[in-house]
C-alpha cells in the first residue's frame, strides 16, 4: 500500500520514532489481551477473540500460540490474494502482537482476573487494545488479524467491510456466550459496542489540534509571536468587517493545546480587545503535520 511505501522515504530518526510507536501500540494491545481479555474470557471478536475460544477448546494451546496460528493463516491468505507488497507491515504486526502476548504469558501468567469486578475488567479489556490500535493506525499501520480479511474483501467484493467485520465479531461474541455462559456473552457484546466508538475517539484525541483565527489591532506583533515564540506559521489575509466596514488583517494558524494557551495569554497582555476563535480539528494534513 502507498503508506507502507512511504516508510522507505523516512530519515533514520523518523523511522526509529515510527517503529517505536508501532511496537508501543502493539505491546499495549497485547497487554489488554493478556491481562484482561484472556482471564475473563472476553472473546470480543478479532483474532484475539478466536484465540481465546481455541485455547478453551484445546486446553494445551495458550492464547499466544493460538494467535500465531490464526494470524499465520490470515497472513498466508493475504499473501495469496493481495501479494507481499500490499501486505507490507501488516505481516510484521500480525506476528509481533502474537509474540508480545506469548512473552507476557511466560513472564506474568494470569490464571485468574485481577479483580472480582467484571465491569472494571471489561473497561480495561476495551480501553488498552483500543488505545494500542489507535496508536498503530495513527502511524499508518494496522494490527493485522481481521484487517487482512477487510483488505481482501475490499479488493474482491463490494461488501460493506465495516458491517461484515462487525457481524463476524458479533458471531465470535455469541460463541463466547455459548461456551462461557450468557453473562460473559453479554459482556462481550457490550465490549464490542464500546470498542466501536473508542478507537476513533482515541485517534482523534492523539491528532487533536486547534485551528486559531485572530483579528487584532496589531496583527504584525501577533504574527511575530506565532513565528518566533511558538515556532509555527500562519496564513494572513485581508477581510472587511460587516458592521464597521473596516478592512482588517486576519491570521489563521494551527496549534497544539499548549501553544493555543500561550497565544491566548499573549493576546490578553498585548491586545485584550482582539477577536479570537478556536476550533478543534483532528485532521491536519500538510507540511509540519501529517503527510497525505
Amino acid at each position: 500500500m502507498e503508506q507502507n511505501a512511504l516508510k522507505f522515504k523516512m530519515t533514520r530518526a523518523e523511522f526509529a520514532r515510527w517503529a517505536l510507536l508501532l511496537n508501543l501500540g502493539l505491546a499495549i494491545s497485547a497487554a489488554g489481551i493478556h491481562f484482561f481479555k484472556t482471564p475473563n474470557r472476553f472473546a470480543m471478536g478479532g483474532t484475539s477473540g478466536i484465540s481465546i475460544l481455541l485455547s478453551t477448546l484445546f486446553p494445551r494451546l495458550d492464547v499466544g500460540g493460538a494467535m500465531f496460528i490464526v494470524n499465520g493463516a490470515l497472513v498466508l491468505l493475504g499473501l495469496a490474494f493481495l501479494g507481499r507488497r500490499a501486505m507490507g507491515v501488516t505481516i510484521y504486526s500480525s506476528f509481533a502482537i502474537s509474540a508480545f502476548v506469548t512473552v507476557l504469558e511466560k513472564l506474568a501468567p494470569m490464571p485468574r482476573p485481577f479483580t472480582d469486578d467484571t465491569l472494571l475488567e471489561l473497561l480495561f479489556a476495551v480501553i488498552l487494545p483500543a488505545a494500542g490500535s489507535a496508536i498503530v493506525f495513527n502511524v499508518g499501520a494496522s494490527t493485522g488479524g481481521t484487517d487482512i480479511v477487510a483488505m481482501i474483501l475490499a479488493k474482491f467484493t463490494s461488501l460493506e467491510i465495516g458491517k461484515a467485520l462487525l457481524v463476524s465479531d458479533f458471531l465470535i461474541a455469541l460463541a463466547a456466550g455459548g461456551l462461557y455462559g450468557i453473562k460473559t456473552g453479554l459482556y462481550c457484546v457490550l465490549g464490542l459496542l464500546m470498542k466501536a466508538f473508542l478507537v476513533d475517539s482515541v485517534i482523534e484525541s492523539l491528532n487533536l489540534r486547534k485551528v486559531v483565527t485572530v483579528v487584532s489591532a496589531d496583527p504584525e506583533a501577533v504574527k511575530q509571536f506565532i513565528l518566533e515564540a511558538l515556532n509555527r506559521s500562519a496564513t494572513v489575509y485581508t477581510a472587511k468587517g460587516a458592521y464597521t466596514g473596516k478592512e482588517e488583517q486576519v491570521l489563521t494558524t494551527v496549534l497544539t493545546r499548549r501553544q493555543t494557551v500561550a497565544l491566548r495569554n499573549h493576546l490578553r497582555r498585548v491586545d485584550p480587545k482582539a477577536f479570537l476563535t478556536i476550533v478543534n480539528s483532528s485532521e491536519i494534513v500538510g507540511k509540519g503535520f501529517r503527510t497525505l
